[in-house]
């Protein structure tokens, strides 16, 4: 993969006192409890009045529009209250993506958003997030892949152009990096392979100046990583497993150590216990987990954050080739816990058993993995929403509100100690799969039995969020890239904060 394949984002830029010509859109957004436009120039005073009456109606709708003139940009009314009772900031980079595409069905080549309101600077970020988001498309195997998307530029007041100039190419910094995991994600499985992700983390590492060091699959097994090799055995491509290390001069916390562990399963067959074919396609994106870390980890590195944090990614393939696992085969995993596999799909626990020793061996004092790891998490949270379970209430409430500053949602589900029980078996240990029920708090409980003793511990399944097959929100179809700004924020948190990631800072919330 280069970089010329790439889906392209919009350029985003924090201005005052810009004039939009012919050939431009000018978004206005309104929201019934903020100023975000402020006092409108002479000549779209009529246009927003009008606007605003229109969405004074108890239908809210959502949008009014004016064509350009002859001179003179085309204009776009949205109202938050169109955008399904998301929070303000959240209903804001909807609204920016609903512009973007409004701006792409007329060829427009700009787009303007009106924020010079007293509250416009604070939202520009939302805005620049949105925009830069909602501007992706993988295009890549596309004869005409399109022209490329429109410039967004943030009309906000003179007097709040420095700081909102500041945030907004962080935000815009933070959405391309979304987009290159969505990248990963949107690639077919031939294209994505676990060296490949190896490859982006030392390209990452080469840009950045992290450090990376990766395992091939000789050296996971002269160094007894046994769940990646479980899995990734029934492949011709082997197994990598693969860290990111951030090393800032002057850490902030006493030995505060964050790692961020991705599931990176490349394709997903179901192994011995094969998948039904129908919406198979979709498991090419089972290593979006793995794509959330690398890209969040090369956030953390480009904004400098001075926390110690390291990114670990368990990558591999689950094919039924002739040496794959068998259901009822055994593997002593590395904390020395032996564990049958009873079910040859419930691979990514597998992996990520070697993923959270390797946590404890660099230091680790808190892990949040993440995963596409159950469906019983899409049946109880539906698509929008992953789950969230963990050791440690405040870690755990430490990551649900990093996700809510980006607008992603998680919902806490409870570890119940009474289920352990379904992972129990005569054979092993442990199994690695429970009963019927309760498939998401049962997979958690298997990965608590690796995580390193001492560690705090967040466990997040994007098994809903991770894919999407028609356009939500600001995302088209395809990869969402969850996960990335949640990952991010959390370190940026944890760093504010001495290694105590409770809630976001306040300069995190005005993001």
């Amino acid at each position: 993969m280069t970089s010329e394949y790439r889906g392209a984002t919009s350029a985003v830029s924090a201005e005052a006192g810009a004039t939009p010509g012919s050939g431009a859109l000018v978004a206005f957004l309104f929201d019934d409890g903020l100023d975000l436009v402020g006092d409108p120039v002479a000549s779209d005073a009529g246009f927003v009045a009008d606007a605003r009456r229109a969405f004074a109606d108890d239908a809210v709708r959502a949008a009014v529009a004016a064509p350009a003139g002859a001179d003179g940009p085309a204009r776009l009314a949205l109202h938050t209250g169109s955008a399904k009772g998301w929070p303000p900031r959240e209903a804001v980079r909807i609204l920016a993506g609903r512009a973007l595409e409004h701006a792409r069905s007329f060829g427009l080549a700009e787009v303007f958003f009106a924020l010079a309101g007293p509250d416009g600077a604070r939202f520009a970020p939302a805005a620049a997030e949105g925009a830069a988001i909602g501007s992706y498309r993988f295009t890549r195997y596309r004869q005409k892949p399109g022209k490329p998307p429109p410039a967004v530029r943030l009309l906000v007041g003179a007097e709040a152009l420095a700081e909102a100039a500041e945030a907004v190419e962080t935000a815009r910094g933070l959405a391309v990096e979304v987009n290159r995991a969505r990248d990963l994600i949107n690639e077919p499985a031939e294209a994505v392979v676990p060296e490949t992700l190896a490859q982006e983390a030392r390209d990452i590492a080469a840009a950045t100046g992290l450090e990376a060091e990766v395992w091939d699959d000789g050296r996971l097994r002269s160094e007894g990583y046994p769940g990646l090799i479980s899995v990734g055995q029934g492949s011709d491509r082997p197994p990598r497993m693969i860290v990111l290390r951030h090393r800032p001069d002057a850490p902030r916390g006493d030995g505060a150590h964050l790692a961020l562990v991705g599931k990176g399963i490349t394709f997903d067959t179901g192994g011995i216990s094969l998948k039904p074919p129908k919406g198979m396609w979709t498991m090419k994106g089972d290593m979006s987990g793995a794509a959330a870390v690398l890209r969040a980890m090369s956030a953390v590195a480009r904004n400098g954050l001075p926390v110690t944090v390291t990114g670990i990614v368990a990558a591999a393939e689950n094919y039924p080739g002739p040496s794959a696992t068998r259901p009822g085969d055994i593997f002593v995993a590395r904390n020395g816990k032996s564990v049958m596999v009873d079910n040859t799909d419930a691979e990514g626990r597998l992996v990520l058993t070697d993923a959270l020793a390797r946590a404890g061996e660099e230091g680790a004092t808190d892990i949040v993995d993440i995963a596409t790891l159950t469906g019983a998490c899409v049946r109880a949270l539906g698509t929008g929403v992953a789950g969230v379970m963990g050791n440690d209430p405040d870690l755990i409430r430490g990551v649900i509100a990093a996700g809510a500053v980006h607008g992603e949602a998680l919902w806490e589900l409870p570890l119940v100690e009474e289920y352990r029980e379904q992972l129990r078996t005569d054979s092993a240990d442990l199994k690695n799969i429970g009963s019927i029920n309760a498939g998401t708090i049962t997979a958690a409980l298997f990965l608590e039995e690796f995580v390193p003793k001492g560690a705090r511990w967040a466990h997040l399944d994007i098994a809903g969020p991770f894919l999407v097959e028609r356009p939500w929100k600001y995302f088209e179809k395809g990869g969402t890239g969850f996960g990335v700004r949640t990952l991010y924020q959390t370190a940026a948190d944890f760093a504010a904060q001495g290694g105590q990631p409770e809630a976001p800072t306040a300069a995190a919330s005005r993001r």
